[in-house]
């Protein structure tokens, strides 16, 4: 019913609008252009750093809901879901989400445990992106701690070109075979509502809303209402249901050299746990029953910012950003009587995490009057107070809640010195200073050359520190079973890494333009955290910077476009070494390598306007060295080559407009391969796991049909 009240609401909002021509998402780009790491706004062409570019027209084709699902078709990043608690982070270069700093215009996201990194991309939805940029590699000068692996750069929509403009869009999913809107709601059930109104030549507004209800996926399990007298744990959902309402709304001024905006950000998530375990519990009176011990997780989100870009006197750029962010995740436990399909008793909401962060940036460029030389002066702030409740990590906690306060400042310098018309260097320099660490310096040295007018090498070194976790600094389990503790004296990580980039347009024949890339990385992370094994009798654990990570990349992409029909395709080969400690025992570090290959192909039929869209990515057999699990503790630690299995991705989109493009309609097949899980023998049994030495990715195939209507 609530979906169905929000159609018909969002349906009724836009009825008064008169109908407007296509907005700035359909205009034709004159130039693409991108400012993650750049001094000002720049065309990519002419970037120093080699940004990848996802743009609005390929999240519409891909016909996906969120940050996570548009991520996931990009080379070298694994979204790994979590369908114990809903959330979904991105892996680059085989690094989990704390190595990859997550931005929205140039602003890192506030998360459960602090600013940038461990954030759950499905909780970004796609309904007003202008475009993702994705840098990897360390760029630790340019954004800070954090950013080891690369930094995803979120861009969305501010500005349009119609004096009022509305899209509503209306999606419904199938979850694997699972669907019925009318009497379960299984699925997936998507309404957006797009508006924008360009008030002057110098003002515009926008706002969007976006519901996403997703009613989970059984699986293997038999849903919340199963009841078995053999206890066979088939109760509940391998992906669990959520129901999650986003909401922007944003003020734009441009003037000759000013322009600023205010945008505000609310996020609402409720996350639905049923404990696939049950037990017998007395009624009194000498009735009994049986209960199982349900969860619920409610998210909410609030994001604030401002951004200005200005000329100081006639001369000196100054960019600003300022935000404040907070994110509260509660939890509230109740007993359910499975047979009689009743809640016997339900505890007060208890705080799980709570997040509130003020952040602010700012840069100061073009100091000289000089077209060869320029340099950046800039400072970054950001105060982090965390709350973690007593259950947040593993088991209980030992009853205690943890509440911290971060405070980080650093300023940093880079210089841009353009040789020549064909080369350019641009050093740089961070000090990153703590109320909580040491002294942290960043390095990164940048080089570009044009080869030929139509080529291009560009030569990337860089570092970032990441800074311990919540988890990893404060867990306290300790009882007759655990000893399991974390360490305030942990130091951050250090990672340095170097890249080779090529880049080739060759001349266009009859129509047909072809670009062609190669590229190169390696990354290197020192001092890494790991959990450890300090004592095997009794057992304890706890965590130490003592591990080393190093990963090798070798890629090549090919673009292919003419008139109606573009291709997009790449082949990468990355091997990783990481070098295990456990007491006196080192495990090998020898290279794995694996592959993976993604092609996105689009076509246009001129007549009717009909859209094919394509999406395919293939990710190969990954190897890597993990410690065996023993019964005994006493034994010697043992290191094995565990594995993660090979799969296929295969996204096939269907779209038809009407009525002189304001109607389109869009059908399709999401994971046409049917991939659910895959075998998993680096990590066995945990919350993202089915079970032991398997790990589920996604869902099964699911079908889909989108309408939008452009007012």
């Amino acid at each position: 019913m609530k979906k169905k009240v929000f159609s018909i609401v969002s349906l009724s909002t836009v009825l008064w609008i008169n109908a407007q021509e296509k907005d700035s998402l359909n205009q034709k780009k004159i130039e693409e252009v991108v400012i993650t790491g750049q001094y000002m706004q720049q065309s990519i062409n002419k970037s120093i750093y080699k940004v990848e570019v996802i743009d609005a027209q390929q999240i519409k084709n891909m016909a996906v809901t969120t940050a996570a699902e548009v991520l996931n078709q990009n080379l070298n990043i694994l979204i790994e879901p979590d369908s114990g608690t809903g959330d979904s982070r991105a892996s680059i270069m085989g690094l989990g989400g704390s190595y990859t700093k997550v931005l929205i215009d140039n602003i890192p996201v506030v998360g459960d445990q602090g600013m940038g990194n461990q954030i759950d991309l499905s909780k970004i939805n796609v309904n007003n992106i202008e475009r993702i940029e994705i840098v990897k590699g360390a760029m630790g000068v340019e954004y800070g701690n954090n950013a080891v692996a690369g930094v995803i750069n979120i861009i969305t929509k501010k500005n349009y070109t119609q004096k009022v403009t509305a899209l509503l869009s209306l999606q419904e999913e199938t979850v694997g075979k699972d669907y019925d809107w009318y009497k379960k709601g299984n699925g997936r059930h998507i309404q957006a509502l797009n508006l924008g109104f360009r008030l002057s030549n110098n003002w515009s507004l926008t706002a969007d809303i976006n519901h996403n209800d997703f009613q989970g996926y059984e699986g293997d399990l038999n849903g919340y209402k199963y009841f078995n007298l053999s206890n066979d744990k088939k109760r509940g959902y391998e992906w669990l249901p959520k129901d999650q309402l986003t909401g922007n709304a944003a003020i734009r001024y441009s003037k000759n050299n000013t322009s600023f905006f205010y945008k505000v950000n609310f996020l609402t998530e409720d996350i639905n746990f049923r404990d696939p375990r049950i037990t017998d519990f007395p009624l009194g009176g000498g009735e009994r029953t049986f209960i199982s011990q349900d969860r619920d997780y409610f998210t909410k989100r609030w994001i604030h910012q401002f951004n200005i870009q200005t000329k100081l006197g006639s001369r000196i750029n100054y960019q600003g950003d300022f935000s404040y962010q907070t994110q509260e995740r509660k939890y509230q436990d109740y007993i359910y009587d499975v047979p009689n399909r009743q809640t016997l008793s339900t505890d007060e909401k208890k705080v799980y995490y709570d997040t509130k962060v003020f952040y602010s940036r700012g840069m100061f460029s073009n100091f000289l009057d000089n077209e060869k030389i320029n340099f950046q002066l800039g400072y970054e702030l950001d105060n982090t107070s965390g709350f973690a409740g007593s259950s947040t990590f593993e088991f209980n906690n030992n009853g205690k809640n943890i509440e911290q306060s971060i405070f980080n400042y650093a300023n940093f310098l880079s210089a841009e010195w353009r040789i020549d018309d064909k080369f350019s260097l641009r050093p740089g320099v961070r000090l990153a200073l703590s109320n909580k660490f040491d002294s942290q310096y960043n390095y990164s040295l940048t080089a570009r050359y044009n080869t030929t007018s139509r080529s291009d090498v560009r030569a990337v070194f860089g570092s970032s520190n990441r800074f311990p976790t919540y988890e990893e600094l404060y867990t306290s389990v300790v009882d007759n079973n655990h000893d399991i503790r974390g360490n305030e004296n942990l130091k951050p990580e250090t990672g340095y890494s170097f890249g080779l980039f090529y880049d080739y347009s060759m001349p266009a024949v009859n129509n047909w333009k072809v670009n062609v890339s190669l590229s190169g990385m390696f990354l290197d992370v020192q001092d890494r955290i790991e959990n450890v094994i300090v004592s095997n009798e009794p057992l304890k654990y706890t965590f130490l910077n003592i591990n080393n990570y190093r990963s090798l990349l070798f890629g090549g992409g090919l673009t292919v476009k003419k008139d109606n029909f573009s291709l997009n395709a790449g082949v990468s080969v990355m091997g990783i070494s990481q070098e295990l400690i456990s007491g006196t025992v080192v495990s090998p570090d020898d290279y794995n390598f694996y592959a993976e290959a993604n092609l996105g192909a689009n076509y246009t039929l001129d007549k009717t306007k009909t859209l094919f869209a394509l999406y395919y990515k293939y990710t190969g057999v990954r190897k890597q060295f993990t410690q065996k699990f023993n019964q005994n503790p006493s034994a010697a630690p043992e290191y094995i080559l565990g594995e993660v299995g090979n799969f296929n991705m295969l996204n096939f989109t269907l779209t038809q407009p009407f009525f002189n493009n304001h109607l389109e309609l869009s059908l399709g097949i999401k994971n046409i391969f049917d991939v659910s899980s895959v075998r998993n023998t680096i990590s066995s049994g945990g919350a993202h796991n089915a079970g032991a030495d398997i790990q589920n990715l996604f869902y099964g195939r699911s079908y889909f049909a989108r309408l939008n209507y452009n007012f």
